[in-house]
Formats: C-alpha cells, sequence, structure tokens
C-alpha cells in the first residue's frame, strides 16, 4: 500500500522479524530489542499514554538523548494523532520553558533526572503541561516513571488498537513541531505533517545507498530533522539500528561497527584532524601518510568521474590501502561503506579525505522547513559532484530570486510556524515558494552550489558586499580554528573573530616548549599569535581586495553551545557573538 504517514513508514519497518533491531550503546554497556519487542512498546506506550489522557491535537515534548525510546515515544504520540515537539538536551532550563510554553504542551517525556529539572522548572509558568514522564531513574514527586505508562497500557488488544489507530492518521495530520534554533532571535515552532515528512522519505531514500544487512548508526541528536528523518528512510527500508550520544560516538563507533550514518561537518573534520596528527607531520610516517591519501585521492576522482583505475593505479591502491587507508577505516569500526553530511557546508578537502580513504561521503542540503532534504549527492553513477550538495529531489521545484536566494516549492515544505502568522506569510513569495535565506545557483550539470546566506551578507562602508561563510570556511579548515566570525557590516574593513581549537592550540604550545597554561595566556602568547596571523594571511590571499580581513582577534575560550554563542547544531549564533565581544570588535576597528 502507499506510505502516507509516519506510521506506515514503522509498519514496513516490524514486517520482518530481527532479534536485533535497535540497540542502545552506552560506555561499558549496550541494550537490544527485538522487532516485536520495539512494536509492544510503541503500542503499549500508546495505549498507556492514551489513558494518560493524550488525545489527538495534544503536544507532547520530548526531551531525550538518541536511544531506542526516542522512536518509541515518537511513534507512539504520533499514533494518537498527538503532535511530537522534540527538544534538544542542550537547552537550558529558560529555552525548554520558551518551547513548552508556546507550543501549549500538555506532556513532556525526559530520559534524565538533569533534564526533568528542566521540565519541572518550566512546568510552573506552563498550566497545560500536567503530565511529566521519565525514563531512567527514580522520579520526584509529581513525575511518572516511563516503565509505569508502559505497563499501564500492556493488554492484549493493545497492538491491535494502535494498528487502528494509525489507519485513522492522516497525510494532512500535524505530526511535530520542531523548533529552529534562533541564529537571531526567538526560536520559531516550524509544523510539518505526516505528509511532508513522508514525502521527503519517499524522495530522498533513493539517494541514500540503504541496503538490507547494513547497521545505521544514530548518534546525531533525532531532535535534528536531518537524524530524524534518516530514522524514518531507515524504519521504511526495514534495517537495524544503533543508537548513541554525540558525546560518546568517538569512543563508541569503531565497537558498533557501522555501515552507514549521517554527521554534521564538524565530526568528519575531527576524524581527519585525528588522522593527520596520528601520522605526523614529518618524518617516514608522515611521508607514507601523504603519499597514501594522494592514491586514495587519485582513484577516488575517477572513481566519481565513472572513469576506470588503471592496473598501475589498482596497485599503488592495493598497497596504499593495505599500509594506511584500511586504519583509517578501522578507526570507525573497518565495515563502514557511506555516510551523509549535512547541517552546514563541508570543505573540499575533508571529502576528499574521506573518499580517499574508501567511504563515500555524501554531501546535503536542507532546512527543517523543508523536512529537510532539499539536495545530496548520490553514488549512483553520475549522481555525486564535490564541492556541490548533489541534485535537488526530483519533487521540488526550485527558483532563484534577483539577488541569488533560493526559493523552494513542493510537498515536504512547511505550511509555516507554529502561531506565527505574519513570519509565516513573510516565509514565501505569492507563489508560494518557500524563502531559504540562502544565497545558491545550479552548475552546469545541474548540482546546487550554496555559497552564502542571505541574511549574514556583509555590506562594508564603502558598499561592497562580501559573503563571510567562505571566508569563515577557509579560516576554519586550519585545526587552530575551531569556528570563524567575520564582522564588517557598515564598517570600512572585515575583521575576524577566531574560535580556537584548545586540543590544537595546546599540541602547538608544547611544540613550543610553552607549557600547559590556561588557554586565555597561551592564545595571547606571540608565537601563537604569529601562527594565527600566519593562516589569515593564508587566507587573505585568495581573497579580493575588498573581502579581506584587516586584523583578527583570537576568543580566550572556544564557542559553545553552553555559552549560547552556537546553536545545539553548532552554526554561530552571529548577533549574540557580536554583542557578546563587542568591545573586542571596537578595538580591531580602532586599531586598524
Amino acid at each position: 500500500m502507499a506510505e502516507r504517514t509516519i506510521l506506515d513508514l514503522f509498519r514496513a519497518d516490524v514486517a520482518s522479524f530481527r532479534r536485533v533491531h535497535l540497540t542502545h550503546h552506552l560506555p561499558g554497556e549496550t541494550r537490544s530489542l527485538s522487532s516485536e519487542q520495539f512494536l509492544h512498546q510503541v503500542a503499549w506506550l500508546a495505549e498507556g499514554l492514551a489513558r494518560a489522557g493524550v488525545k489527538a491535537g495534544d503536544r507532547v515534548m520530548l526531551l531525550c538523548d538518541n536511544r531506542p525510546e526516542w522512536h518509541v515515544v515518537d511513534l507512539a504520540v504520533m499514533s494518537l494523532r498527538a503532535v511530537d515537539v522534540p527538544v534538544y538536551g542542550t537547552l537550558t532550563a529558560g529555552q525548554v520553558t520558551y518551547q513548552a510554553r508556546d507550543s501549549g504542551a500538555v506532556a513532556a517525556v525526559a530520559d534524565t533526572d538533569a533534564q526533568m529539572s528542566k521540565l519541572l522548572e518550566a512546568r510552573d509558568s506552563c498550566p497545560r503541561l500536567r503530565l511529566l514522564i521519565q525514563v531512567d531513574g527514580a522520579p520526584r514527586g509529581g513525575v511518572t516513571a516511563l516503565s509505569d505508562v508502559v505497563a499501564e497500557g500492556k493488554e492484549p488488544l493493545a497492538r491491535e488498537r494502535f494498528w487502528r489507530r494509525a489507519e485513522e492518521v492522516w497525510s494532512d495530520d500535524l505530526a511535530t513541531v520542531i523548533y529552529t534554533s534562533g541564529t537571531t532571535g526567538d526560536a520559531k515552532g516550524v509544523m510539518l505533517t505526516h505528509g511532508n515528512l513522508v514525502a521527503n522519505v519517499l524522495a530522498a531514500a533513493p539517494r541514500v545507498p540503504v541496503e538490507r544487512d547494513d547497521l545505521a548508526l544514530e548518534f546525531l541528536p533525532l531532535c535534528h530533522v536531518f537524524e530524524r528523518m534518516l530514522g524514518y528512510v531507515y524504519m521504511w527500508r526495514g534495517i537495524a539500528r544503533a543508537y548513541c550520544s554525540v558525546h560518546h560516538v568517538a569512543d563508541l563507533i569503531a565497537a558498533i561497527r557501522p555501515t552507514l550514518f549521517a554527521g554534521v561537518p564538524r565530526f568528519y573534520e575531527k576524524v581527519r584532524d585525528r588522522a593527520i596528527e596520528r601520522a605526523g607531520s614529518s618524518g617516514p610516517r608522515a611521508a607514507l601518510f601523504r603519499w597514501a591519501l594522494g592514491v586514495g585521492r587519485r582513484a577516488a576522482h575517477r572513481r566519481i568521474a565513472g572513469r576506470t583505475i588503471e592496473a598501475s593505479l589498482a596497485a599503488e591502491l592495493a598497497l596504499a590501502d593495505r599500509l594506511v587507508l584500511s586504519r583509517i577505516r578501522s578507526a570507525m569500526g573497518a565495515r563502514l561503506r557511506c555516510c551523509i553530511s549535512g547541517g552546514a557546508a563541508l570543505s573540499l578537502e575533508v571529502a576528499e579525505f574521506f573518499h580517499a580513504a574508501g567511504i563515500r561521503l555524501l554531501e546535503g542540503y536542507g532546512l527543517t522547513e523543508t523536512s529537510p532534504v532539499i539536495a545530496v549527492n548520490s553514488p549512483a553513477p553520475g549522481g555525486l559532484r564535490l564541492g556541490t550538495v548533489g541534485k535537488p529531489l526530483d519533487n521540488l521545484e526550485l527558483k532563484f530570486a534577483p539577488d541569488g536566494e533560493l526559493l523552494v516549492r513542493g510537498p515536504s515544505v512547511t505550511s509555516g510556524y507554529w502561531h506565527k502568522p505574519e513570519a509565516s506569510a513573510e516565509a514565501f513569495d505569492e507563489s508560494g515558494f518557500f524563502r531559504t535565506g540562502d544565497i545558491a545557483e545550479l552548475d552546469d550539470g545541474g548540482f546546487l552550489l550554496i555559497t552564502d546566506r542571505k541574511k549574514d551578507m556583509i555590506v562594508t562602508a564603502g558598499g561592497k558586499n562580501v559573503a563571510p561563510q567562505p571566508i569563515e570556511s577557509a579560516l576554519a579548515r586550519s585545526p587552530l580554528v575551531d569556528a570563524a566570525v567575520v564582522v564588517g557590516d557598515g564598517r570600512p574593513a572585515i575583521v575576524a573573530l577566531l574560535s580556537p581549537s584548545e586540543p590544537e592550540v595546546r599540541r602547538v604550545a608544547r611544540a613550543l616548549g610553552l607549557g600547559d597554561d590556561p588557554l586565555p595566556s597561551l592564545v595571547a602568547e606571540p608565537r601563537i599569535r604569529d601562527i594565527f596571523a600566519a593562516v589569515v594571511h593564508e587566507v587573505n590571499g585568495g581573497l579580493a581586495r575588498f573581502e579581506q580581513l584587516k586584523t583578527f582577534r583570537i576568543l580566550p575560550a572556544p564557542l559553545s553551545v553552553e555559552s549560547g554563542l552556537l546553536t545545539p547544531t553548532l552554526k554561530v549564533r552571529r548577533r549574540a557573538i557580536e554583542r557578546t565581544y563587542a568591545s573586542l570588535i571596537e578595538e580591531m576597528f580602532a586599531t586598524r
């Protein structure tokens, strides 16, 4: 039958039995569910929530790390025609309160006592929030254990009732409200229906090389629509999944041994940086590493172009793989054959590194408002072009505004923002195309290139338009630079704030004999600053004169989610950074 809702994808997921279907990985511990147990947990929880008064249209918050219970709650809530409101675990109590109040949530599920504390604080100013459920630990007064809600619904007809309710869910029913990261202001709740999400799954799935015996690892937060949509792709294909926290993935991935996963560019950059660091910067080992990567890169470019690898290169590749490239794959479990990058721009150097190592890294692009995929590369012949985000999905219409902004229309595009009619109206043009806010273009092969964020465009005092993102990406290619923020709107020049990568700064400091001083002292050291200055000088060499950075400052601490200067998806909160470091910015312009 035709897939209409997320519950239809779930039906496909549990149609054939797997003894190990979902596995939760923690340091020193694993826990698995079979297909039958997964179905029963969802059906019993749905029945328990219904008995607790959750009904169609109600909003249910989900504040939970990646684990099978995330999908158990998600599916149970949607089967009642209720609305899932996922929440990032990194949000403060105040931010959680805002989302609870704005969404009008009547129930909320948290996985730990620490996360439940945020909901208990929110409840005082959210009178509709009456049912709090905790997954792990002993719940406090006024909080119910998830196991108790499941037990309440554990009765012989729960499974039959679950599927009967699922048939009553419609494609245009609201499935979820996802709050955007809010880089410039309060988060807005993006409304996505079952039809929006399913349309994106069905259109994007052919681009994702999923096979029946795959093991997909889900470590990006499931409250992010990118990982969530891919989870539904895995569900529709009925493959086994492993879950772990983004905080534990580096330690667990070799033992999990996934065959595919999704990540953000910063994850892939760290994998590459660690491999380069282990190889060293000089000596025979470093030379061997560089040679092997060069061989792998040449072979990868031939594969991507659909050309044969001649015998001499194949022989070199076999040796390079045995000596170096296979070890890169072993660090990620040795079985990884494909991974997907999204959420931000991926540098060409990082993409080439993975392809050289024999791992297909497919970059894509999308927004929460588009469920999310707009375009993605594919491993199919002619479907991959490095440096692009791939070809647009077949069920989407694209057009470009006179200033280059990409506009999109199609079945996966949101109808607007929760209780924000004015913002919803502003998000669309007169023909119903959604304004992405991104400056983009299509190349001669129909591949999409994202060149900048429209709202971030800098107009200098001299009237020059400067796209900050390419400059920031170039700066962040240095292992020393964790992130960069270019400033200059309305100013006579362009300057930059550089967020330091503490591990790399400390490595360089040790090499210079500077000891283990606090980070603010290290980045103020003239020899460290000179190395950062060399990075800036190199980047300036590739820029037009009006784009060049006149000066820079190294921040005393890396930007972080906890400081409120990065979004939960690790995007810079440009306005917040400019406010926080206003005096430092003024100093740069005063002394340039």
